[in-house]
């Protein structure tokens, strides 16, 4: 099933590039979010590609809303965001992703990530771990460890707030060195998966396709997103939650993306 989501996630983002290379509109959906021509085409050939390959029902950012009575006792369900990143697609610097989560039980079981102009594809599974494709090359995931005393915070470039600088703040009690790095869309996630950095702190809005499949990824290489609170302690992430999905609302908690080697 992993190589057909490759090839689907790929098709999506050739799709994509092709509307990205050339002047398009911009439309604003009721959330004032921005909406293109390539998130809608994107949707298309993700749903008629996975129809092909399972019977799963599919719940995407771009699809028709399907209310929490119809898919509250779905067993297993595809999650998609046909375009993670959209205003980074507009600003054209590239991060942005194109995602497919296969959801099981209100818990992501696999996923696949792939950003089409940086041609990096992260996907993964519990049982078979979380690997990364970049320009044909394929690794085993994750590449990098943490360094001692150091500790590499991944933020979003769009969405930096004030409890998100407190956040980072607080970590200087259980490190000497804090390294910032910043990236759009699922991207952040994987970047934690991949080792380049090892926490992640959302504490701002995101929806339940935003993350599903890249945590996944997370998952597949022993990492979590756990939900966080306001007395939210990094020396007891073994107690917290994971996020789920499939809620009656789609809206993630606050939460905390990081690395199975942090704590």
């Amino acid at each position: 099933m992993i190589k057909s989501l490759i090839s689907i996630a790929k098709k999506a983002g050739e799709e994509i590039l092709e509307i990205y290379n050339k002047d398009f509109e911009i439309e604003y959906k009721d959330d004032k979010s921005p909406l293109t021509e390539a998130d809608k085409k994107a949707h298309k050939i993700i749903k008629n590609g996975l129809s092909e390959i399972s019977d799963f029902p599919v719940l995407s950012e771009e699809g028709k809303e399907i209310p929490s009575k119809d898919r509250k006792n779905w067993e297993y369900f595809w999650m998609v965001d046909p375009l993670d990143g959209t205003k980074e697609f507009i600003k054209k610097n590239g991060e942005f992703t194109v995602n497919i989560a296969l959801i099981h039980k209100n818990k992501p079981i696999l996923g696949v990530v792939y950003a089409p102009v940086l041609d990096i594809m992260y996907y993964g599974d519990i049982e078979n771990g979380g690997y990364k494709i970049e320009k044909g090359k394929k690794e085993k995931l994750p590449l990098k460890k943490q360094k001692k005393d150091t500790v590499s915070v991944v933020m979003s470039k769009s969405h930096l707030n004030e409890e998100t600088s407190k956040f980072v703040k607080s970590l200087k009690k259980y490190f000497k060195n804090i390294e910032a790095v910043s990236i759009g869309s699922s991207l952040k996630i994987c970047l934690v998966a991949e080792g380049k950095a090892d926490i992640y702190p959302r504490l701002a809005p995101t929806m339940e396709w935003d993350t599903a499949a890249a945590h996944a990824v997370l998952n597949a290489v022993g990492g979590k997103i756990i939900k966080y609170e306001d007395s939210f302690s990094l020396s007891k992430t073994k107690n917290y939650p994971e996020i789920s999905y499939n809620k009656e609302n789609l809206l993630n908690p606050y939460f905390i993306a990081i690395r199975s080697d942090v704590f």
